[in-house]
């Protein structure tokens, strides 16, 4: 994940110790030596989204978790020293036993983040998540009005999650929204920046397209589609910032940002790309990310280099400890997503911004080409661009 606020403007922004290994308690590298875990509680969800990389859909999954193994899986990762712990889904709000387990998790000590449709947060649920003490809800919404309801398959959808959204600010509670950028919305950011400002969102993370599960029936947008949308979110961040609005910008599962906000910089002559580069060169892109500083737990308990990468799993935690599969899989049998450099081919490997990308998404090139180590499909930059 890549803060662009940060990168683009120079402003510092909270995250800054994680990503680029500076600020309070910041570690020498971004690459933690404990990942962070993104737990899949359930598949059940009560919409059907058209990009939805679990394919979730409304009913019941058999054979996930029950409360006790998860509270057994708590308590490995906390005596492992894993600090963040992100619940996903499906809606993982439809868990029967999703408040035991929040609870279960702050009260061990883990910082957690919820990703949520936002459909289900009552005044109550949004009380009790700010009870809890959740660290950060990030609500995601991929268009204004009939487009974010038809994205969904689901009428309503986004009057709900509005409703949502002003029952989390009610209490109090840490919140961003999270788009994915489809052919569907990558047009429409305007009207997105709109609805951030009326609603007083201070933060938003911009996710590229994963073609897994039912996105991968969806046509990944083009390059200059890309680099039109990026170049329009780069110019919003400068119109908040020349305005004294702080409000954090990111973008995911996509590491080439990195590369396309340096040869921007490269461009305008700017003086903050040397300082730039260093950031990025910290936190690594690729190299730091799947297998590496990031882990994924689906509902069944199956351990995977990330979300997506549901085509290799390292281990079960009803057979192993989560600690035992993640040590194995780093030191005995590596999974060999994080420090590509020597597997990549093609322009992915002669490309001169590899320190900063870390050689793309592995999952998207597993996924539409068979073939972990060719270049990222997703990759929006020319090749005259990183020659």
């Amino acid at each position: 994940m890549i803060d662009l606020t940060r990168i683009w403007t120079g402003e510092e922004q909270p995250t800054d110790s994680l990503r680029y290994g500076e600020g309070t308690q910041a570690p020498t590298s971004a690459a933690s030596p404990k990942p962070v875990v993104v737990w899949n509680l359930t598949r059940t969800c009560n919409l059907h989204c058209v990009h939805c990389y679990s394919d979730s859909k409304r009913q019941r999954y058999e054979d996930e978790l029950t409360l006790d193994e998860a509270r057994e899986l708590i308590d490995d990762l906390t005596h492992y020293g894993v600090r963040h712990l992100l619940l996903s889904g499906g809606e993982p709000t439809m868990h029967p036993h999703f408040f035991s387990i929040s609870k279960y998790a702050v009260e061990k000590g883990l910082k957690l983040t919820l990703f949520t449709n936002g459909t289900r947060l009552t005044r109550l649920r949004a009380l009790r998540l700010k009870e809890i003490g959740f660290g950060y809800i990030s609500i995601s919404l991929d268009g204004i009005g009939l487009r974010n309801d038809r994205f969904r398959e689901t009428l309503g959808a986004f009057a709900r999650t509005v409703e949502g959204i002003r029952n989390c600010r009610v209490f109090g509670n840490k919140q961003g929204l999270r788009l994915t950028l489809t052919h569907h919305n990558i047009h429409d950011l305007d009207d997105f920046f709109r609805f951030m400002e009326t609603e007083v969102i201070a933060r938003v993370s911009f996710h590229h397209l994963m073609p897994a599960g039912r996105g991968g029936m969806l046509e990944l947008p083009t390059r200059a589609e890309t680099r039109s949308a990026i170049d329009r979110i780069l110019q919003q961040i400068e119109k908040w910032n020349c305005e004294g609005i702080r409000r954090g910008v990111l973008t995911a599962t996509q590491p080439a940002d990195a590369a396309y906000l340096l040869w921007r910089l490269e461009q305008d002559k700017s003086p903050r790309l040397q300082k730039a580069r260093e950031l990025l060169q910290c936190n690594g892109g690729a190299a730091h990310g799947s297998g590496g500083e990031l882990a994924n737990i689906d509902t069944q308990g199956n351990v995977h280099p990330d979300q997506f990468s549901r085509f290799i799993t390292l281990g079960n935690i009803r057979r192993k400890p989560f600690s035992e599969i993640w040590e194995h899989s780093r030191t005995k049998q590596p999974v060999g997503f994080e420090n590509p450099r020597d597997k990549l081919k093609g322009r992915c490997k002669s490309c001169r911004f590899l320190d900063v990308c870390g050689g793309g998404f592995r999952s998207r090139a597993m996924l539409l080409t068979g073939d972990p180590w060719s270049p990222d499909p997703g990759c929006y930059l020319d090749d005259e661009m990183i020659q």
